[in-house]
């Protein structure tokens, strides 16, 4: 008798198409009770079965259809929005589309008669279920359920939107009495703007104006991407509660200005550091978000191959010396250098910082935040520092000679110093101290390490497939034949948990120099940078387009990705 699955408990399902044998059953029929789950969701909670072959048996057994991911990444708000947000998410359902005279509803248990005849008598049409992963769902309710709330929120606030033209004689329009008025629809905006920036992760929020729009984008991951387009008759309220609430003046248009804000949300204390510039069409917002939360980071999730991290490791334990990070604006130097301080910290060493900003706050480390405007300078503050019997210091960026000269007196009195640079690879950050003025002997003398790094994006795991790359792509990204042989060429396709870009995190690849004999008397002879890189080579060292090579064979990052971060030699 042929096994038919449609008259068949899921648990038999299951075990007919291989997924999880009878011991296993028996064990999850056993523990449902405890767990007060469906035998699917319990097998699923031990890690017996995958969210796709619950589908799959599902599919089997009820005869619904899988819903296609590749729908979950451009429905329609309308029909979204057509099922409350608390309903969607306590009964896990999301309308997908309109469909002759019914709608067609994702579910995850479309078993449960109850919410079906609900959903009937709440649309008023007939509801034709589709299976959906649980994961998949909560992303997918996130996601629109956001939109939709974004969409209506913007919405709110131009409808209430009230701003008059003035001459040009007067100053622009203060808001300062409206930035007290909770209802205000540019204040509503704003705080619609910076807390969607703090749930999405954004490192840094830009609001410019276009001829017709204004245009807000976040830094997600190091990448740009846009999230709304308010009109641009609210460009200049806008602006104005930005200066307002970060002390600036508003009736400057014509000159940058430079200002912060401090927030509290109900999730997290957030730095906010404003820099407003004036172009051809208007004022431009850039503000960078700076968690004022625990850091979360240790050395063992920035990406170090084990090899690099052994060299690292032992470096940031010598009793003194300079460290230096150097790379690109947002390339992790200072998330690398804090992880690095907390690795060292101990009750018995006193650690002191000396930053602009303070990005991230260490319990148990001293740290100084530079104030220009009073005097409280790098140089200044780091006179002080001396004072403070440190015996690691970190100095936020060296930006000239001064700063420089004092880092390198540091390490020559015993001290171990941290610091970062504005450099492309290991070895021309070395001539770059030199360029700055500081002797090559001094250099050569103190300097313990120099580590370049990049951030690159991560394959999103939910969607990552197998890529080919084209041949022009493996002619850009340098790589030889063995390269091609070994590598797992991989590519995010898309989903609704990246949102729709196929990445999702990043990870640092890095490039250790490492000042040994050999390194130290080029140093002294003048720091010529492709001798010091030469020399480096032949020692060992991993430039940062093999490690960027390096985590694309094993599939973590992108072909591209490798193209885009780093240069070939």
């Amino acid at each position: 008798m042929s096994f038919n699955p449609q008259f068949a408990r899921l648990g038999e399902v299951l075990a007919h198409e291989g997924f999880v044998n009878e011991d296993k059953i028996k064990e999850a029929l056993i523990k449902q009770t405890n767990f007060g789950l469906k035998i699917g969701d319990t097998l699923l909670k031990l890690g017996y079965i995958t969210e796709r072959q619950l589908l799959t048996a599902l599919h089997l057994q009820l005869g619904y259809d899988i819903v296609k991911e590749t729908e979950l990444m451009d429905l329609d708000l309308r029909v979204v929005s057509l099922i409350p947000e608390p309903y969607a998410l306590e009964n896990r359902v999301v309308a997908l589309r309109e469909e002759g005279d019914g709608i067609v509803v994702a579910f995850t248990d479309p078993e449960n008669l109850t919410v079906l005849d609900s959903l009937k008598k709440l649309l008023g049409k007939n509801i034709k279920p589709e299976l959906i992963a649980d994961t998949v769902l909560h992303d997918t309710i996130e996601k629109y359920y956001k939109s939709i709330r974004t969409t209506s929120q913007v919405e709110d606030a131009v409808g209430g939107f009230d701003f008059v033209a003035v001459d040009e004689d007067e100053n622009e329009i203060s808001i300062s009495a409206a930035s007290t008025d909770a209802d205000a629809p540019v204040v509503k905006l704003l705080n619609l703007i910076i807390n969607e920036a703090i749930k999405a992760g954004a490192t840094d929020v830009h609001i410019e104006p276009l001829i017709k729009t204004t245009r807000v984008r976040y830094r997600i991951d190091g990448s740009l991407r846009e999230v709304m387009t308010p009109p641009i008759g609210m460009h200049p309220g806008l602006i104005s509660l930005v200066k307002v609430m970060s002390k600036l003046n508003i009736a400057e248009r014509r000159l940058p200005q430079d200002g912060h804000i401090s927030l509290k949300t109900s999730v997290k204390s957030v730095d906010v550091r404003v820099s407003i510039t004036p172009t051809v069409l208007g004022e431009k917002v850039v503000m960078r978000l700076l968690d004022k939360g625990d850091f979360g980071f240790t050395l063992k999730t920035l990406g170090f191959e084990p090899e690099d991290m052994v060299i690292f490791d032992k470096i940031i334990r010598r009793p003194y010396g300079i460290i230096i990070v150097s790379g690109p604006t947002g390339s992790g130097k200072s998330t690398s250098l804090h992880a690095a301080l907390k690795e060292i910290l101990d009750v018995e060493t006193n650690i002191v910082t000396v930053e602009d900003p303070v990005e991230y706050r260490l319990e148990g480390v001293t740290q100084i935040e530079t104030k220009e405007q009073i005097g409280l300078t790098f140089s200044a503050a780091l006179r002080s520092v001396l004072r403070q019997d440190p015996d690691i210091v970190l100095i936020g960026e060296i930006r000239d000679e001064e700063t420089a000269d004092i880092a390198i007196k540091f390490s020559l009195t015993g001290h171990l110093v941290f610091s970062t640079l504005h450099a492309n690879d290991a070895p021309s950050t070395v001539t770059r101290l030199i360029d700055i003025g500081i002797k090559p002997y001094l250099v050569g003398s103190s300097l313990s390490l120099v580590m370049a790094q990049r951030l690159m994006r991560k394959v999103c795991p939910h969607c990552i497939a197998d890529y080919k790359p084209t041949e022009q792509e493996i002619k850009d990204a340098g790589l030889s034949d063995e390269d091609i042989k070994e590598a797992k060429f991989k590519m995010g396709t898309g989903c609704v948990h990246c949102d729709n870009t196929g990445f999702s995190g990043r990870t640092g690849i890095f490039e250790l120099l490492t000042v040994d004999k050999e390194a130290r008397q080029l140093i002294y002879d003048g720091g010529n940078q492709d001798l010091i890189r030469a020399s480096a080579l032949k020692s060992g060292m991993r430039t940062l387009h093999d490690a960027a090579i390096s985590k694309m064979k094993r599939g973590i990052t992108t072909i591209r990705e490798v193209i885009k971060m780093t240069v070939v030699e």
